[in-house]
């Protein structure tokens, strides 16, 4: 089945799919390695990882689908992308959504934002207007419908910071009456506004819960109640990005204090060099280093290895 097929069911049975974001290849590997059944890529994480910026707009598209590419070849499960504004406008969005069905992704986000765009939960963002954007997922639609008609397209709005929830759940139906398969309402901050989206957007739809810690701006509510209130999907896009910050900020500052220089014996900070190796599928490069190699090269390689 098709990761697109596998995908679109599950946010059909609005179980509150929970959507970790990662920013390369190995961050996904490890949350399909936890058992997540899906995981989006987060242009946040990838403005941080790659840029070393905060997510203002200045990750180039190419940078985008290139991470992309090495994430879906890498994990078995649904990838959604981050596709941001399209790149431009839906021209521009449509061939983002080609090179995106082509190289395997799941589905992809698209959000209304005006360019360069910026995290959600920063302030001074600008949105297009409704009927601009709809246009843009018009685009992709019939580029999805052609190429790949379960590929998700998930339209998300920013305009609930402006102006508030009926606005933003004005824009998701608007989206979704466009050809979007999933509606995305950016920034909701309680529960109950969440439920009324629930209510009144004619479709599926998409929350984001941020770091899945402290909710950043947004109220955490468990995911059992979200499936209860019959959301789709569950978004815990930046959770990665930081805890990896975290994670090498507070051992590097350790090891830069230590008396010694080193740390020895202090295991918990890492996972041991042979554990990782093999979660990266070291034993399947050798196989396949055994089987194409010259006989006499693989004999000196084995006689080295004794």
């Amino acid at each position: 089945m098709k990761k697109s097929t596998i995908l679109r069911k599950a946010l059909s049975e609005r179980r509150a799919v929970v959507a970790p974001g990662c920013y390369d290849a190995l961050s996904a590997k490890i949350i399909e390695a936890c058992g997540f059944e899906m995981v989006q890529v987060s242009g946040f994480g990838i403005a941080g990882s790659l840029m070393g910026t905060p997510d203002l707009g200045m990750t180039q598209m190419k940078d985008i689908l290139d991470i992309t590419w090495n994430i879906v070849q890498r994990v078995n499960i649904p990838v959604m992308a981050d596709a941001d504004t399209g790149g431009g406008n839906a021209i521009n969005a449509a061939w983002v959504c080609e090179r995106l069905i082509q190289m395997g992704a799941a589905g992809m986000n698209l959000e209304d934002q005006v360019f360069p765009k910026r995290c959600g939960h920063l302030s001074g963002k600008e949105v297009i207007s409704a009927e601009e954007m709809a246009g843009r997922i018009r685009a992709c639609a019939e580029v999805r419908d052609r190429l790949d008609p379960d590929f998700v397209l998930n339209a998300r709005t920013d305009v609930y910071g402006l102006e508030g929830i009926d606005a933003a759940i004005d824009r998701a139906n608007l989206y979704l009456e466009a050809g979007g398969d999933l509606a995305f309402i950016e920034g909701i901050s309680s529960r109950a506004e969440i439920e009324k989206a629930a209510r009144e957007v004619k479709g599926l739809l998409s929350i984001n819960l941020m770091d899945g810690v402290s909710g950043v701006r947004t109220q955490l509510v468990p995911i059992p109640d979200l499936a209860r209130i019959g959301i789709a999907r569950v978004s815990i896009p930046v959770a990665s990005i930081m805890v990896a910050h975290k994670a090498l900020s507070d051992f590097f500052r350790a090891l830069k204090l230590s008396p010694t220089g080193i740390l020895a014996g202090q295991t918990h900070w890492l996972t041991p060099f042979c554990e990782y190796v093999e979660f990266l599928g070291l034993s399947e490069y050798r196989c396949m280093e055994d089987r194409f190699l010259p006989r006499e090269r693989l004999m000196a390689k084995y006689k080295d290895r004794q």
